[in-house]
């Protein structure tokens, strides 16, 4: 049985539909002229060559590329677990591009909240306290954890589930209680690197659906991984990566419906019949 997602409206903090398309929308991502180069012995890798981007707050964006086209090195930069060798990134007002490792830990547990394609779960460990962990390494006391944790879980539709270790959850549901936990730092970004790479058709389209509604609901910002253009439709626009470069950038008009996806399909016992 489909598990019910439940954003409610009036907790909606921007209509994302009209900032995706409103050019004065706040930048939440500011590339400019950014390169990073690898030095491998004698050779110089250039996995980045000259990115310029901006992401505006309430953006959802599919990154795209063949291995070695540079989306991932971006990736990693985005998410300050890398720094350009040149060039400027600001990250939700602040400039990222220079600061120390210790640094970029502390921007990375305050601004960005992340969604991994192996869920990266603890296995002995609850759905509530694997939710509750990034807020634990924030110094959040246990009442507010507790509560945004609880809060987090029933928005991905993972009432009643919050005691339950890994090994007791589907796929779905683990990539569930990930996105539940990339939300409790209310982060200005979600970073999801390929969330769908592990699931079934069914399932990619059940966690889509929390993507689109976390997003069009919530005007929460994303920047989704996928090499799987069928995933990228559901985005509401595409950056295309290739030889370090940006190939491509262009918008989706009519982004596929998750949640209209989902209703047409036949009910799960009705599969396996």
């Amino acid at each position: 049985m489909q598990a019910t997602l439940e954003i409610r409206p009036q907790e909606a903090q921007i209509n994302a539909g009209l900032l995706a398309r409103d050019e004065e929308a706040r930048p939440v991502i500011e590339l400019e002229q950014v390169h990073k180069i690898y030095t491998m012995g004698d050779v110089e890798v250039h996995a980045l060559r000259g990115i310029s981007l901006t992401i505006r707050e309430g953006e959802f964006v599919a990154i795209m590329g063949t291995s070695g086209s540079g989306k991932s090195t971006m990736m990693n930069i985005i998410g300050c677990l890398d720094h350009p060798t040149k060039g400027r990134y600001v990250l939700d007002g602040e400039d990222v591009s220079e600061m120390s490792k210790d640094e970029r830990a502390d921007i990375r547990s305050q601004k960005l909240g992340f969604v991994f394609q192996g869920f990266n779960l603890l296995s002995r460990t609850s759905a509530l306290e694997n939710v509750e962990l990034p807020m634990l390494y924030a110094g959040v006391d246990a009442a507010e954890r507790h509560s945004r944790s609880m809060e987090a879980l029933r928005s991905v539709g993972l009432s009643g589930r919050e005691h339950n270790h890994p090994n007791q959850l589907s796929g779905g549901q683990q990539q569930r209680v990930a996105i539940a936990r990339s939300l409790v730092n209310r982060p200005a970004l979600i970073l999801a690197d390929e969330p769908t790479g592990n699931l079934d058709s069914r399932t990619s389209i059940e966690v889509m659906e929390i993507f689109q509604k976390l997003n069009r609901e919530r005007g929460i910002t994303l920047v989704l991984v996928t090499h799987e253009h069928d995933i990228a439709e559901y985005a509401d626009r595409v950056v295309v990566f290739k030889d370090g470069r940006i190939k491509e950038d262009y918008r989706i008009e009519n982004p596929r419906d998750a949640s209209e996806e989902l209703r047409l399909l036949p009910d799960v016992e009705q599969d396996e019949d």
